[in-house]
């Protein structure tokens, strides 16, 4: 990233324009073999992980009272963390200051021109042709897709186990392969940031900076918001259990990983009284279904994004957009830079330029912290508060 900076700034300061146009076009082309081969992962990463961890919980009865509530609780964060960020971005408008041309490459369609009604988001959802939809990335329609698969894959028992392990393998090898592309992230991010400096100047700088300012007070207010919805259902234990478990957010936001916390939170919860039962089971489906702090992201960088190119998105079409990201967002816990994978694919439904990720990816590392711990703080949350209503408390 301070490569890129100083890169960008000198070419933009020592050559004319021309130059520093054609510098910017030649240098993209390290950014399209980047996002090309994000591109290429997202259907079978999204198959494989959503597939096997929807199967790994059995028939969808068995799951029971405990699994209800824990869906309903998962479902009602995850749509505040969505809301917040859209009011946030909505007020604030980070990205406005860019002005950025549309790249030639991308749709040139602004997300409002033909409106997207209830029956266009409806055949997004539904697909047609799960070859068609993974061919083109329609990520929404392969999560479809993946939930009817994964449910009766569970439902025929022990016959699917044999595919259940087969999807696993997969869904590891992918994992190994995304690790891979990922380790190309810090070149595709010099090459990001040096060409829009080139154009720009330094005073994309300042864009910068107030995005990650306004991200990390977003989270802040995410945190407010959580701790107080919780407060009535659990009273003052959501204010102890953080106190609790503050070394393992600590650790989630050092190592810019929500995952490698796990072992730890889990026996934190488990001494702060929540029994193993639960414990066990909420926290795989929370690492899956309530990442509240990546969709928090996910709406900052969507509607930055936008706002950097230009592009109007109506009430209607934000709406679309935070449920497709709350559908899209399941099911890849563990992945690198998860956020980054799952924006690729819905960006490109919208007709957002997807090269508008290559702007955040310098700062990247910096905001994954903030919301790798914000994960660990809702999963936190979510175990207290289920074992308060199954009323379970070891202690």
């Amino acid at each position: 990233m301070i490569a890129g900076i100083g890169s960008g700034l000198l070419i933009h300061t020592r050559m004319s324009n021309a130059s520093a146009e054609n510098f910017a076009n030649g240098i993209s082309l390290v950014t399209e073999i980047f996002l090309r081969l994000i591109k290429m992962i997202i259907a079978p990463l999204v198959f494989s992980t959503l597939v096997a961890g929807i199967a790994k919980l059995g028939d969808i009865r068995a799951v029971g009272r405990i699994g209800a509530k824990t869906l309903i609780w998962f479902i009602c964060m995850s749509l505040i963390s969505l809301l917040l960020g859209m009011v946030l971005m909505n007020s604030w408008k980070l990205g406005q200051g860019l002005n950025l041309p549309i790249p030639n490459n991308s749709e040139k369609v602004p997300v409002d021109a033909g409106g997207i009604s209830f029956r266009n988001f409806t055949e997004h959802v539904v697909p047609d042709s799960i070859i068609g939809a993974m061919a083109s990335n329609q990520i929404l329609q392969i999560v479809v897709f993946s939930v009817f698969f994964g449910i009766a894959l569970a439902a025929i028992g022990e016959k699917g186990k044999r595919l259940v392990h087969v999807l696993e393998t997969i869904a590891d090898t992918v994992l190994k392969m995304t690790g891979y592309v990922m380790k190309l992230a810090p070149l595709a991010a010099f090459a990001a940031i040096a060409g829009i400096l080139a154009l720009k100047g330094p005073e994309v700088l300042l864009t910068y900076g107030t995005f990650i300012v306004g991200y990390y007070a977003g989270v802040l207010l995410l945190w407010i918001l959580l701790l107080l919805v919780s407060a009535l259902f659990i009273g003052n234990k959501s204010w102890q259990i953080i106190r609790c478990v503050k070394d393992t957010i600590l650790l989630a936001f050092s190592t810019s990983s929500s995952e490698a916390a796990f072992p730890s939170l889990l026996a934190e919860l488990e001494s702060f009284g929540c029994p193993n039962r639960i414990v066990s089971f909420l926290l795989p489906l929370g690492y899956s279904f309530n990442l509240v702090g990546s969709m928090l992201y996910m709406t900052f960088a969507a509607l930055f994004i936008a706002q950097a190119y230009g592009m109007h998105m109506g009430l209607s079409s934000q709406i679309s957009l935070l449920l497709v990201l709350m559908f899209t967002s399941k099911g890849i816990a563990g992945v690198p830079r998860a956020a980054i994978v799952v924006m690729a694919g819905t960006l490109n439904m919208f007709h957002i330029p997807q090269q508008g990720l290559l702007l955040l990816l310098g700062i990247d590392q910096v905001l994954d912290m903030a919301r790798s711990a914000t994960n660990v703080v809702g999963n936190s949350l979510a175990a207290v508060v289920i074992t308060k209503m199954e009323k379970a408390f070891n202690n």
